[in-house]
């Protein structure tokens, strides 16, 4: 088993090579495409591919900064000790954009995932780019470290799992 693990990481960079060099994907596409678990040839392949069709759109490129947003106030909240979940409390979503972002979240998670395990890469990127209104106005109307510690706990978890839920064809 030890050996098993220890090799993990020399496929990686075996696949890395053969992605970047050989089949001519960007840089940021193979590691966007492996760091999401793609570790089959074929589907780090299609992921990659995917990823290459999609990457240059307006939508994507921002959904892409938003969630890379997301990540940094995420690790600024962990230093600074804050409690994490992914469990949303719906009853503490104050304000429509949050309703709106958690609504979006719902429904669009479970088609995601749906497309992700049919391989379908290009279709669920396309479908997570159209999160991008609701993350816009996500962050221009909602403070979400808010002095309140329930609303500032709720508002994390709530883009905590729009990563966790929407992450998993590529690491944005």
């Amino acid at each position: 088993k030890a050996g098993l693990h220890s090799a993990i990481p020399f496929l990686g960079e075996r696949l890395s090579f053969y992605l970047k060099d050989v089949c001519g994907f960007n840089y940021d596409v193979v590691s966007a495409a492996l760091a999401a678990g793609a570790e089959d040839v074929r589907d780090a392949r299609a992921r990659a591919a995917a990823l290459t069709v999609v990457r240059d759109s307006d939508e994507f490129v921002a959904i892409s900064g938003a969630f890379k947003r997301m990540k940094n106030i995420l690790e600024q909240a962990t230093l600074k000790g804050e409690a994490m979940t992914i469990e949303v409390d719906t009853a503490l979503l104050s304000d429509p954009s949050e309703q709106e972002l958690a609504g979006q979240v719902t429904r669009l998670a479970p088609l995601v995932k749906e497309l992700g395990e049919m391989g379908r890469y290009e279709e669920a990127l396309e479908m997570i780019a159209t999160l991008r209104p609701a993350i816009d106005s996500f962050f221009d109307k909602v403070m979400v470290m808010a002095p309140e510690p329930e609303l500032r706990k709720n508002r994390l978890a709530l883009i905590s799992s729009v990563l966790q839920n929407f992450s998993s064809i590529a690491d944005f």
